[in-house]
């Protein structure tokens, strides 16, 4: 399952420069609102050192890591929501993302100008939520106006639906997400179908001078204190920093960067962390002399809907899954020696997926 995030925020708060270390692709960074006109789109190859140790093991004829995709939408500014700066062609960009990273300046640079100003990361976060509020207002009563009409019938289900919409209109009347309103697991779907922009989860990611890449700053514990209430993840990453790391040649020098700041690891790999908790999802592993795979898939995936991640065929003609335990391998250092041990396990379809399983899919099409 490929796994598309949208990086959103006010001009000039650091966004293409985040994405610019985040892929190969390089999107235009200049000083002044709507560089990034077009939605550019890169892929994060996912780090997993477990994925190295496997193809030491396996020694495959080539290695596959996960991925995830990544769109840098233009700047949003204060009426976004009405069309202003172009603001209804990024909502739509957005609205076809599974996760939205909200990037929020809380640096100060006299040398990069403030679209407002002055730098307040809580108002800049206020903007940009009641602009994707004010979007999602506008989808949520068009939808109320054509389910008042169905509900007349005195339909139960047709209440029900217009009993959710409403709610979401209160809420998002109130200033408050889509993501806050509580709604039946059994019932999530008549919001899914909304494709809402606040609904989606998010990722707030202050982006930081240097000397606050560590430990953050005072902008950085306002933008905590503010979310609190919410669900959603908060990391820090000096932006610039990240993207002269990015352009070192060897794994060495970023490493000997890192140390020199203080830091163990790069923001993007936090960041892809922080993505994969916000969205439920783990991996598994396909191991073979031909290739050896890491996948993508919710938490809580049976086997057969794990096996239809690589192939819809296998999910429909599932018959078994065998399967190892990540640390079984290693330690016995093949398929065989698992085998021969007793471990390698023979699950069916109700067999529930552990992070880092490495699966062998039998089916019959």
């Amino acid at each position: 399952m490929a796994l598309k995030c949208g990086i959103v925020g006010l001009p000039n708060v650091g966004k293409s420069t985040l994405f610019n270390c985040l892929s190969n692709a390089r999107a235009q960074a200049a000083n002044f609102p709507f560089c990034t006109v077009e939605p550019n789109v890169g892929v994060i190859t996912v780090p997993d050192d477990r994925l190295n140790v496997l193809s030491e093991l396996v020694n495959p004829e080539k290695v596959v890591p996960t991925t995830i995709e990544i769109v840098d939408i233009a700047g949003l500014v204060k009426g976004a929501s009405k069309g202003e700066g172009l603001g209804n062609q990024f909502l739509g960009n957005i609205r076809e993302t599974d996760a939205i990273i909200h990037v929020i300046r809380c640096f100060d640079d006299d040398n990069v100008v403030h679209v407002d100003g002055s730098v307040d990361p809580v108002r800049d976060k206020d903007v940009i939520d009641m602009e994707l509020q004010l979007k999602d207002l506008e989808t949520v009563d068009k939808r109320i106006g054509s389910q008042q009409k169905v509900s007349k019938t005195g339909d139960k289900e047709a209440l029900k639906i217009l009993s959710i919409y409403e709610q979401l209109k209160v809420a998002l009347e109130a200033g408050k997400s889509a993501r806050t309103v509580a709604v039946d697991k059994k019932d999530q779907h008549y919001v899914s179908e909304l494709m809402l922009l606040t609904g989606k989860p998010i990722l707030y990611l202050c982006n930081v001078d240097e000397s606050s890449a560590k430990e953050g700053n005072t902008y950085v514990e306002a933008v905590r204190e503010v979310v609190q209430d919410e669900d959603a993840e908060v990391i820090v990453i000096a932006a610039e920093i990240e993207a002269e790391i990015a352009m070192l040649d060897t794994a060495e020098d970023r490493q000997e960067f890192l140390g020199e700041m203080g830091l163990e690891e790069p923001g993007v790999n936090m960041l892809i962390r922080a993505a994969y908790k916000l969205l439920d999802l783990q991996t598994y592993f396909t191991a073979g002399v031909k290739e050896v795979r890491a996948w993508t898939i919710t938490k809580g995936m049976n086997a057969p809907q794990a096996a239809g991640v690589i192939h819809t065929d296998f999910e429909k003609g599932f018959i078994r899954a065998e399967v190892i335990k990540y640390d079984s391998f290693v330690e016995l250092g093949s398929e065989s020696a698992c085998r021969d041990a007793g471990k390698l396990g023979v699950e069916g379809k109700d067999y529930v997926l552990d992070d880092g399983d490495i699966m062998h899919f039998r089916f019959n099409v």
